[in-house]
């Protein structure tokens, strides 16, 4: 009987490693984008406030929805990076696990394990398998 920490896995091991760092790459600009659009945003809102009081009410109407349609986007964007950065996260995390159950049911078979159990209340450390498919992934090639 074992054990693996799917948790300690997706945390150690050199492939989840990867996936976390090949995600911040694909994502870094889009990020930095909406990092910039956002502080420009509250750029022109906070000139806004501070000028609204001397202007002429149709101009003060006219940027306030300027500034409303331009934070509209600016949400909208943000939705949908978030929205994307999550269906590629799932994606990798998918690749991950099967990597790990591989090595998982690999190492079961070649040690004669007639259960592994992921996640559990309790468990006793000798059951523990958890460095034994971490030091699996990590030395196996990436595919």
């Amino acid at each position: 009987m074992g054990f693996v920490s799917t948790d300690r896995v997706l945390k150690e091991a050199g492939t989840a490693k990867a996936a976390q760092t090949k995600l911040e790459q694909e994502f870094a600009k889009r990020e930095k984008e909406l990092v910039d659009l956002g502080a420009r945003i509250k750029t022109l809102a906070d000139t806004f406030e501070r000028d609204a009081p001397t202007l002429p009410e149709t101009q003060r109407q006219a940027r306030q929805r300027e500034l409303l349609e331009q934070d509209r986007d600016f949400q909208k964007k943000r939705r949908d990076f978030q929205e994307d950065l999550n269906a590629r996260k799932n994606e990798e995390l998918q690749l991950v696990i099967q990597r790990a159950n591989k090595a998982i049911k690999d190492i079961a078979v070649a040690e004669n394990y007639d259960f592994i159990f992921q996640d559990a209340v309790y468990v006793n450390p000798k059951h523990d398998m958890t460095d034994k498919v971490i030091k699996a992934l990590n030395t196996a090639p990436a595919k």
